[in-house]
């Protein structure tokens, strides 16, 4: 998608909010404990390689990511630490993956051994790092029993020429919830695992930011962490006691393209939805859901000069209408996220709303927004 380099409507990254969310969690590990900053979803729409490179300078020590796609761009935009897929990755790009020096995720022994096969056939072989996920409750993916590690361990030893058993690792499912019985269940299972598993690995690794706000790292020695880098709460509004401070690193801020005095009686927008009931000021914006403002925020409100303006009608593919408390002229700047004077608006705000959480709200966004680091 083409970039909206000329159009006043973008993604403004505060790198030293990034800084200093990575930089506190990194303090508050145990000597020996590494962080591996998740940068997937091209950085939770942060920009994947800025926010990287952001984390490295915090103390981040490696990387995770979905695809092998996204460990590919961090490779070739010249980034050398260790690189994780959490996904399940086509056994025939293994070989892909071990020329790049990035490490895959496992969790059958069908895929082991296909891998495996694979590499020893290659022109040039190269060694394969391989973390081991195990299914202790989330249900997505990784081996179910310790029978199945066992087996799975043995096939990584038999094959030592070419897979190296670099980590093992676990996701939690309910880490950001105040209930934490389930949390426990987890980690027992998670202990039954770790009892067939003679020699730990380099990285043994159960802690996502959830956990690593609010629980130990469970025996670990590396943490996964997402969402509160780009300083927001992985609970939502359940759980608001925070060991520091999180600095929300995004803010989504366009400008007023067009203004007028709408008579009472007129409708604004798609199926004629909304009808004003006075004589009002109506703003036009140059964002919609083509940008990731997505129809069911009608009626969600922006500010502008710090005040709260509903969006009226159906957001457009490419523009949005909103009511204006007065005249204002062409080129004045909208915030949809952030701050405007005394009032601000957060991405929990606008999933509140939309009834979902601030992941979804972010990662939305589409690349027709230009970012802006700051």
């Amino acid at each position: 998608m083409t970039v909206g380099n000329l159009r006043n409507a973008q993604l403004v990254i505060d790198l030293n909010a990034l800084y200093s969310n990575i930089k506190n969690a990194k303090d508050r590990l145990e000597n020996g404990t590494e962080l591996f900053q998740v940068v997937k979803a091209d950085g939770y729409g942060h920009g994947a390689v800025q926010v990287a490179r952001t984390a490295e300078k915090a103390g981040a020590t490696g990387f995770c990511v979905a695809i092998l796609d996204e460990a590919l761009e961090l490779r070739h935009a010249g980034l050398t630490q260790p690189i994780l897929v959490l996904g399940i990755t086509d056994p025939e790009v293994a070989v892909i993956a071990a020329q790049n020096n990035i490490s895959l995720t496992v969790g059958s022994t069908d895929w082991i051994e296909k891998a495996a096969h694979l590499l020893k056939a290659a022109d040039h072989q190269s060694v394969l790092k391989i973390h081991l996920a195990l299914d202790t409750g989330m249900g997505r993916i990784g081996f179910q029993t310790p029978d199945e590690l066992k087996e799975a361990l043995s096939l990584l030893k038999a094959n030592s020429d070419v897979l190296l058993f670099e980590g093992i690792f676990t996701h939690f499912a309910t880490a950001d919830s105040p209930d934490d019985d389930y949390f426990k269940f987890q980690y027992q299972n998670f202990k039954d695992f770790m009892s067939v598993v003679d020699k730990r690995p380099r990285y043994v690794h159960v802690a996502n930011s959830a956990t690593s706000l609010w629980h130990q790292v469970c025996d670990g020695n590396m943490i996964r962490y997402g969402i509160s880098a780009y300083g927001l709460n992985p609970s939502g509004r359940e759980i608001t006691k925070l060991p520091y401070a999180l600095q929300p690193a995004l803010s989504l801020t366009t400008e007023l393209t067009f203004s007028k005095l709408v008579k009472k009686g007129r409708s604004i927008g798609y199926g004629a939805t909304y009808t004003a009931d006075s004589d009002q000021w109506i703003g036009t914006i140059p964002v919609g859901y083509a940008d990731g403002i997505p129809r069911a925020m009608q009626g969600f409100s922006v500010l502008v000069d710090g005040n709260f303006c509903p969006i009226v009608g159906r957001v457009c593919m490419d523009q949005l209408m909103i009511r204006l408390p007065k005249q204002y002229e062409y080129g004045t700047q909208v915030t949809i996220i952030g701050k405007s004077g005394s009032a601000s608006i957060s991405a929990d705000d606008v999933a509140d709303y939309l009834n979902t959480i601030s992941y979804e709200v972010i990662c939305g966004f589409s690349s027709r927004l230009r970012r802006k680091y700051v």
